[in-house]
């Protein structure tokens, strides 16, 4: 077991080299959402709306099964720091197996259910009706969605995130372009949008399987899936699935209180919290670096690597949330105009975008020690948390449509209290239950498993 730490210079190296490929494809899902709302923005209010729920559920399910990714990096990797290669490389074909069982059973329920999730919001039978539309077509794409999660997982695992950057990279393009097609030239609308997006998902899942077929010639791997590795990657991803599950109640908390607030303000949600993404994604670059770098480090026995690591990915995070923030509060009245049409629309975003802005710095403070804790396999202790985390913040939320019901604020100010209940306030909450578990030592277990 090492007790030197490595030098400033050679742990930022390694960051870097993980981190900014990471960069470009944690913002590829983020840019999907982006481009469909942009394009379906300039449809109208009432699709721009619809796609909002919709987006809010389909996150949610995509969001659930993140731990395809999460619970697949950490486990490859310590067995990559242990020298063995080849049982990493078969811990994430194990992986990407148990996502195809669960994105084919997930799709099949969500079809069969996307008026009934719709219909929970509440909202205007027109904006159900977009709604419906775009959630029981992207159904489709569910299923490479997961594979996509889990190949992701194996290859940052094997310390390589430029491959994921060029597939997501791909993925974009070809997603603008099919988006664009089918919404504005074949009519389709809102559907097009969904068409387009879940077309551009099964294409890059070809392109993975291409990669991981590779790296299982390569160290002799064989493509069956092992009992005993499906069994062990389900019971482990238990707790990142409840970690994660109390994350997207969040979401779902701000959906319903955006509509409730009213469409148009549903619709400046949407937008903002597109954004949110974007900026949330930009962020958890360095953290896609910790896990990786963390779960080698522990299964090589190195702790002072991977406390060096952390105070390292910890310095990044805080000053990228301070640069980003500034650039967000700087083009807060100019970026609504991307998103929408809308007058009534654009008007009310300005300062939601500014609480976004002051809250970046926390964020990237909130990002990296998730990503730290995922690293080392401390889901159950992030499980626990987000439940404290989410306790915090539902009366938060309810507090600012109450306010806003009760003082009539305008619309801006409606939304700009939303987003700080939820940028600001649940954000401070993670912040104070994942840097007490930090400072200690109790996450920091070596070994392979």
């Amino acid at each position: 077991m090492s007790t030197t730490a490595p030098s400033p210079r050679t742990v930022d190296r390694d960051i870097l080299r993980l981190a900014l490929p990471a960069l470009g494809a944690l913002i590829a899902e983020p840019v999907f959402l982006l481009a469909d709302t942009a394009m379906v923005g300039h449809l109208g209010a009432t699709p721009l709306a619809g796609l909002g729920l919709a987006s809010a559920i389909l996150q949610t399910i995509i969001g659930l099964m993140v731990f395809l990714a999460y619970a697949t990096t950490p486990a490859v990797a310590r067995r990559l720091g242990a020298g063995d290669e080849r049982g990493a490389v078969q811990a994430g074909i194990d992986g990407l197996w148990l996502a195809l069982g669960l994105g084919v059973l997930l799709a099949v329920a969500g079809w069969s259910a996307a008026p009934a999730l719709v219909g929970v919001f509440g909202a205007s039978e027109a904006v159900a009706a977009q709604a419906s539309v775009y959630l029981s077509i992207s159904m489709a794409g569910l299923p490479a969605m997961l594979i996509v999660f889990a190949a992701t997982g194996l290859l940052r695992g094997l310390q390589d995130t430029r491959t994921p950057l060029w597939v997501a990279g791909i993925g974009f393009a070809v997603n603008i372009a099919l988006n664009y097609a089918f919404i504005y030239l074949a009519g389709w609308g809102i559907a097009g949008s969904a068409a387009g997006t879940v077309a551009a998902q099964w294409g890059m899942v070809a392109v993975y399987l291409v990669v991981v077929a590779r790296h299982a010639r390569r160290v002799g791997s064989g493509w069956r899936p092992h009992r005993s590795g499906l069994l062990g990657g389900a019971a482990s991803s238990g707790w990142l699935f409840l970690r994660t599950l109390s994350l997207r109640a969040a979401l779902l908390v701000s959906t319903w209180s955006a509509t409730a607030l009213g469409p148009d303000e549903l619709a400046a949600y949407q937008v903002a919290i597109s954004i949110y993404f974007t900026l949330g994604f930009a962020l958890d670059a360095l953290a896609i670096a910790a896990q990786a770098l963390v779960g080698r480090g522990l299964g090589a026995g190195d702790v002072a690597e991977v406390r060096a690591v952390l105070r390292r990915c910890l310095q990044w995070g805080i000053g990228s949330g301070v640069a980003i923030g500034l650039l967000v509060i700087a083009g807060a009245w100019v970026l609504p105009a991307v998103f929408t049409s809308s007058g009534e629309v654009a008007a009310m975003l300005p300062p939601a975008l500014v609480v976004l802005g002051i809250s970046a710095p926390l964020g990237g403070l909130v990002f990296v020690l998730d990503g730290v804790l995922i690293g080392a396999g401390d889901a159950r202790y992030l499980a626990w948390t987000g439940l404290v985390n989410l306790a915090v913040y539902v009366p938060l939320a309810l507090a600012a449509v109450w306010w806003a019901d009760a003082s009539g604020a305008t619309a801006a100010a409606a939304l700009a209290w939303l987003v700080a209940a939820f940028a600001i306030g649940y954000l401070a909450a993670r912040a104070v239950t994942l840097s007490l578990r930090a400072r200690g030592s109790g996450w920091m277990v070596t070994g392979v498993a």
